[in-house]
């Protein structure tokens, strides 16, 4: 079974860090948990942002809100987990393939909203999965490498961390790809 632990360990053995962190939240005092407490939400969030991962896509109901717009006839509540808009669907349809036109856009007061001419509007978007258990293992695997490629600065430093950043980077894309072909797939 994955864990945050987990991942953030085997991110830490890819550069090279023979210590073992046991929490992360909170951290459990070294600097390697400190650094994967800070990194590893923006990595997990980060990389559930470039897919429409199967795991973490959902659809919803939206919420109309009153709110006023130049151009669009209805605006609908952002559901708070929502890392990615996917497509704004009729409530009835069966698929992607009705997809309404949309915007997501920032009220003056700071509201975000989605703006569409859809009434009873349903939303397919990527939701912000926390529990590692629910992660493909070439989801992990990309996130391991990705987030070893933040770390990597904070705990290498200078030019070597910078290199294995770099090289970090790279290995992540090439798992990315992988996991987005499985994603795909499946």
């Amino acid at each position: 079974m994955s864990s945050d632990v987990g991942i953030c360990n085997l991110a830490l053995s890819h550069l090279g860090d023979e210590a073992t962190v046991s929490s992360i939240d909170p951290p459990e005092g070294s600097a390697q948990a400190s650094h994967c407490a800070q990194f590893y939400p923006y990595a997990r969030d980060s990389l559930l942002e470039m897919h429409d991962w199967k795991f973490a896509t959902t659809r919803v109901m939206l919420s109309e809100v009153d709110v006023e717009s130049w151009n669009w006839e209805y605006a609908y509540a952002v559901p708070s987990e929502m890392i990615r808009a996917c497509s704004v669907l009729p409530a009835t349809a069966a698929d992607d393939s009705e997809s309404a036109d949309y915007i997501i856009q920032t009220q003056e007061d700071g509201e975000v909203v989605i703006l569409s001419n859809l009434e009873s509007a349903s939303l397919v978007y990527v939701t912000r999965v926390t529990d590692p258990a629910k992660f493909s293992p070439l989801f992990n695997s990309t996130l391991s490498w990705y987030l070893a490629s933040m770390l990597a600065g904070p705990v290498l430093k200078g030019e070597v961390g910078q290199a294995e950043s770099k090289r970090c980077l790279q290995q992540m894309v090439a798992f990315l790809d992988r996991a987005q072909t499985s994603n795909a797939n499946q």
